[in-house]
Formats: structure tokens, sequence, C-alpha cells
């Protein structure tokens, strides 16, 4: 409820813990028609008060009680106004009621029951709209993220290129194939990307049909899977963040026949996608790296995606980046 009125603006007229004292919790505001809001005491017409009411009544008790106890706001639930009513014609009649008082009025969409992702209020044309989803990395941020990689890919790049090196003859001399592992990937808004790993398995599947690596995983070469253990195969991608392709930090890519056949069995699964993906991520940093063998797995990797969408930070991801060490030295699910 506290983020509902910082969101409105409505603290800077009254002290935020005087809005706390009135309100409840955002999950009882959906079910009010109205909350109203006095200097000194706060009415609210519930469900069971105002129930059987028409909407000129209904409008009627709120518009007296608005004036009788000069309310300088007003919350308002549109679900509980348009439910059995004619709709938009109610919600105007009962808007124009309320012109008639002085009372700043508020709505409180009924969007509750989806999951909200960088919600914020923006104009399309003068015309107020609300943002459900949305990425994190819109306007200044934007550039914050772009800047924060091409910095850290930069310098990670110049520190690690002796190593790479080493890796590129190592992988060369101890199989044959190419040194780069090139497979399509799914990056900013869906659309097609190539990610660059350093080559570690006997084949390169990159089809409608991609297997993930399993422990003891024969198609994995022995130099392969020491790569694979520090996640030094993943180091190649420093090009692609140079490139613009992915972030540092972000929702790890998947092959595209994967994402192809978890979108279909996973709420929300594409909303990942509003993001660059990333080297490291915030699900692989809490456990889900690696293969992921069942679909609650998966399920539960999403969630720590879209978790990282909802609350992205400089600091957060500054934070993924320094658990990643501890996370590759402990070779947590790596083979």
């Amino acid at each position: 409820m506290t983020q509902v009125l910082e969101d409105y603006g409505m603290n800077n007229r009254y002290p935020m813990q005087q809005w706390a004292e009135w309100a409840l919790d955002i999950e009882s505001i959906k079910d009010e028609l109205v909350w109203l809001m006095g200097k000194r005491t706060i009415w609210k017409a519930h469900n069971e008060s105002l129930r059987g009411t028409t909407i000129t009544d209904a409008t009627a008790i709120v518009h007296d009680w608005l004036r009788e106890n000069y309310a300088d706001s007003m919350l308002m639930g549109l679900r509980r106004i348009l439910d059995g009513t004619k709709g938009t014609k109610s919600l105007l009649k009962l808007l124009e009621e309320l012109h008639d008082t002085t009372a700043s009025i508020y709505f409180v969409p009924d969007i509750f029951l989806f999951d909200m992702i960088q919600a914020r209020i923006d104009t399309v044309g003068g015309i107020p709209v609300l943002a459900v989803c949305e990425t994190p990395f819109y306007g200044v941020n934007g550039l914050l993220k772009r800047a924060s990689d091409l910095v850290l890919a930069s310098v990670i790049l110049v520190m690690i290129f002796p190593v790479m090196l080493g890796i590129a003859a190592g992988v060369k001399l101890s199989s044959p194939g190419p040194v780069l592992f090139k497979q399509r990937r799914y990056g900013l808004d869906g659309k097609e990307i190539i990610v660059y790993k350093f080559r570690t398995m006997t084949v390169m599947e990159d089809g409608a049909t991609v297997t993930q690596a399993k422990p003891g995983d024969r198609r994995v070469t022995r130099f392969g899977a020491f790569l694979r253990r520090l996640s030094m195969d993943e180091l190649p991608q420093f090009i692609n963040v140079l490139q613009g392709r992915m972030s540092v930090v972000g929702p790890r890519p998947h092959a595209i026949s994967h994402n192809e056949m978890y979108r279909k069995l996973i709420r929300g699964y594409m909303m990942r996608h509003k993001v660059k993906p990333g080297i490291t991520g915030w699900a692989q940093v809490n456990g889900f790296r690696g293969e992921t063998d069942t679909l609650e797995k998966m399920k539960a990797r999403i969630e720590y995606d879209l978790a990282y969408l909802r609350n992205w930070s400089l600091r957060l991801d500054l934070a993924i980046v320094i658990k990643t060490i501890f996370v590759v030295l402990r070779k947590e699910n790596a083979y």
C-alpha cells in the first residue's frame, strides 16, 4: 500500500506515516469500492455496506460523506464500481457527482492479480497510461546499464585475454573442431542472437532438439569438462556484451528449442526477454545454475529471472557479479 501511495505522489500532501496508519494493505484495497481520507478520519465503503445499493445511491452516500467530513482525498477501486453496473456510464455519473467536492480522486486499477514488472505511470499522446510490464532499463536506467556493461566487459576482457588465448589453444589441440561454439539464442525482445562459447563438446547442437548437458555426459571432452566446471567456456560472451547482444548480468539465454517448449508450459516465461540475456544472473547465484531437468526447476529459475526484472538496480548487479565468483569457485551444478 505504501508503494501505491508513493507512486501516486500522495505522500507529498501528508507524511507517509499518516497514510500508512490510515491504509491497510494492497490486498484489501482491491476489493473496496472507495477509501475516503480526511484530515482526521478515514471511512471506507466496503462491499457489504453498499451491497444491493444502486450506483446512484452509492454515489449519494459517498458524496454526502465527502462534503460533511471535508475529505481531502479519495481512493477508488474500479472493479467494484463497474461490476454489476452499466460500466462506463456509471463511472462517468459518479465522477460528475464528485466534481461537486474538493476531494482529490485517485483510481486504484484492478490489476493486483497480475504480475506487474516495473509498473509506472506514463503518457502516450497526452493520455495517461499505466505500464504493468516494462523493462527496468527505461530512459536513464538503460544508459546506466549499458555503460556498466561496457566498462565491466572491457576491463574483464583485458584481464583475461591471455587466459582466453590459452583456452583457445587447449580446445584446438584437445579435440577436432572449431574453437568457438556459436549457438542461436533469444535476446532482447525475443529476437534471435548468436552467442559465443568455447567448444566443450564433440557435437554442435543448434537445431530443433538440444539436449542439456548432464553429469558424466559423454559428449563433453576432457578439456571441455575442465572448462565447464569453472564456467570458463562462457568467457567469449564478454565479446557478446561489447557487441550489445548480451549484458554481464541478466537472465541466462536458453537454446531456442527450449524457449519454444517452455513458453508454452510456464506462465510469463517470455517476460524474461524484456531485457538482454546475461552471462550470469540472479537465478544462477541462487542455486539454479546448470541443468534444469524438471519443469519445477525451470519454473523456479524463471521466478528468479522475473524477480530480477522487478528489483533491478546497479547495486543488485554488483552483488550478483561478486556472488558469481564464489558460486563458480564452489563448482556448484557445473558439468
